[in-house]
């Protein structure tokens, strides 16, 4: 009897791991030059070597010749197109402490993929140089072919960033071809991706880069791009996804989203850089009964306790306000660089109408309170010790912030300044009528 139970229910759990797989398919990703329907901007940061004692990075420094002699003031840096390789592979090869890999995993809330990173040596670095020529004009030069030296490779003037700049048109006329290695189907190739790389001010000691590469794939008759984590990295683990209805210049959502076809809604899962597929679980619910962060939809809610006193805060218990999260920290600068407007904002709106909810890293209660006080925040704060709620919707940079309208709706995401600003007045002048 205990044999015939155990065998009906192996068929059970076989039957419903087979409904699950069938919900999940597979799309051939191919990868496009260009930024395609989504927003770039400066791109990601890449430093330049420290040669500080203490610097935890310092045995994994490239070592490259070639730099050109007339040169001055010259500065070495890499270009990173998979971190977490990186960190893995330097580990394992003992470049960087234990100590240090395990402070990494907890800063980033990151464990590693070791089905798809290697402990073998792989190219995911490419060095570069920057410095005066001898008419004083600031010039890059970088490692294309990744073989450490520079003597082979052609300097390029340093493009001075801009918000306004075309960057489609530097893409097609500005960027570079630069070879990095990774594992496809489990073994290493070879790649070539191009490349932007532009400086906010050169007093700084980090330059800005973006990958300017998109993926797209193919689901009937619709065409789904991808980029990976806003053009700063090529791991394609924090995905925007947009399909072909939505080329008009909106924002891309982002991971463990959801994504509309026709009558049918599919969950972004994505992307297997391993074996390049785009994957995508069919869902068997409406949009009216999933909770995501994406725009149009409902936010995830949580309830947890307000920080300096002893009420529960409930997402859902402010449906009928316009309610603004704010994931920070006290240690951000931009976060802090942002608390002027947003204190201009909440001094005066009309709290029946509107509220801002804080959702700050791990903090000791002095710490917070201290830092409170300085900077005049007196808005409820939530204290996300464990980043439960940070997790839940996928927040991998701060400040992040989510605008939920009356109704419960995510309305708008990563607003801030004078465009959060003239945002919140327009929705409550239009409420005040």
């Amino acid at each position: 009897m205990k044999i015939k139970t155990l065998f009906l229910l192996s068929i059970c759990l076989c039957l419903i791991s087979g409904c699950k797989k069938d919900h999940i398919l597979k799309l051939p990703i191919t990868y496009q030059k260009g930024f395609g329907p989504f927003e770039s901007s400066g791109g990601g940061s890449i430093p330049l070597y420290n040669n500080d004692e203490n610097n935890p990075w310092k045995n994994t420094f490239l070592k490259v010749t070639g730099i050109p002699k007339k040169w001055t003031d010259v500065k070495v840096g890499d270009i990173n197109s998979d971190f977490h390789q990186y960190v893995y592979q330097n580990y394992h090869s003992g470049n960087i402490s234990k100590e240090w890999f395990e402070k990494l995993k907890i800063m980033w809330n990151w464990e590693p993929d070791t089905l798809n990173l290697s402990k073998e040596p792989i190219k995911c670095r490419a060095a570069f140089a920057i410095g005066n020529d001898s008419t004083g004009n600031t010039m890059v030069v970088v490692d294309v072919n990744n073989n450490y030296d520079f003597s082979d490779d052609e300097p390029f003037e340093l493009i001075q960033f801009d918000s306004e700049l075309d960057w489609d048109s530097l893409a097609n006329n500005e960027a570079i071809y630069v070879t990095f290695e990774r594992l496809l189907n489990n073994k290493k190739i070879q790649f070539k991706v191009p490349l932007l790389i532009s400086s906010v001010n050169m007093d700084q000691y980090y330059l800005l880069c973006n990958f300017a590469q998109y993926g797209t794939a193919k689901l009937e008759n619709h065409l789904i791009s991808i980029h990976s984590f806003k053009f700063t990295n090529l791991t394609y683990k924090d995905v925007g996804i947009t399909i072909n209805q939505s080329l008009n210049g909106e924002k891309a959502v982002f991971n463990n989203e959801y994504l509309e076809i026709g009558n049918d809604l599919y969950k972004n899962l994505g992307v297997n850089r391993n074996k390049d597929v785009l994957l995508l679980e069919k869902m068997d619910l409406s949009k009216n009964q999933i909770r995501s962060t994406q725009i149009g939809n409902k936010p995830f809610d949580f309830s947890e306790k307000q920080f300096q006193k002893q009420n529960m805060i409930s997402l859902d218990s402010l449906r009928g306000k316009y309610v603004l999260l704010e994931f920070w920290d006290t240690w951000c600068g931009p976060c802090i660089k942002e608390i002027p407007n947003l204190k201009t904002i909440y001094n005066k709106t009309d709290k029946s109408k509107f509220e801002i909810i804080g959702i700050v890293g791990n903090n000791q209660i002095t710490v917070l309170e201290k830092f409170a006080n300085k900077h005049g925040i007196t808005w409820p704060q939530i204290i996300d010790s464990s980043n439960k709620i940070k997790e839940k919707y996928g927040v991998r940079g701060i400040p992040a912030t989510f605008l939920i309208n009356p109704e419960g709706i995510i309305i708008a995401k990563d607003l801030r300044g004078k465009e959060l600003e003239t945002k919140i007045d327009s929705l409550i002048n239009k409420a005040s009528r």
